[in-house]
């Protein structure tokens, strides 16, 4: 007989998709080529592959600040290496975690975001995901574009 799986609670499932959703960055990022990471758009105008993610970072860091975190992770320079990057998103997710942990299982506000802290996490994947489609494009228009396998891996979630 199949073992049951634990049912989560709602504050857990939503911290366990915000983990999720770092980790699918993660896994584009294993997948991007370094050769193109830091070249300018075609045009010229716009971010880089690299300052995308350093945009990712540097907004998380600004909402925990907002928060009134302490000892907040490194901030990333737009230049920063691919195992750079990485390390960067893992820190701020994990001071991320850590606050959402505490508003989702208390009072669910965060500190000058309205409404509560289960719209904050909406509001930073959708935010999140519209610059990690900006990456897949712009990885294909620089002549990188990320394998077949990686692209239907994005969307799977419960492998990740």
């Amino acid at each position: 007989m199949p073992e049951k799986e634990a049912v989560l609670s709602p504050a857990d499932a939503v911290l366990r998709s915000f983990a999720i959703h770092n980790r699918i960055h993660l896994y584009l990022l294993d997948a991007l080529s370094a050769e193109v990471w830091t070249l300018p758009p075609p045009g010229g105008k716009g971010r880089t592959l690299a300052a995308l993610i350093s945009h990712i970072h540097s907004v998380r860091l600004m909402w925990l600040k907002a928060a009134g975190v302490k000892g907040l992770p490194d901030p990333l320079e737009k230049t920063a290496t691919i195992a750079e990057a990485k390390t960067a998103l893992e820190a701020s997710a994990a001071a991320l975690h850590e606050l959402l942990s505490k508003s989702v299982h208390g009072t669910a506000k965060i500190s000058n975001f309205k409404p509560d802290a289960w719209a904050f996490v909406s509001y930073l994947i959708a935010h999140e995901a519209h610059h990690r489609g900006q990456m897949l494009l712009l990885a294909r228009q620089l002549g990188h574009p990320v394998d077949k396998s990686t692209s239907y891996g994005l969307w799977e979630w419960g492998v990740r």
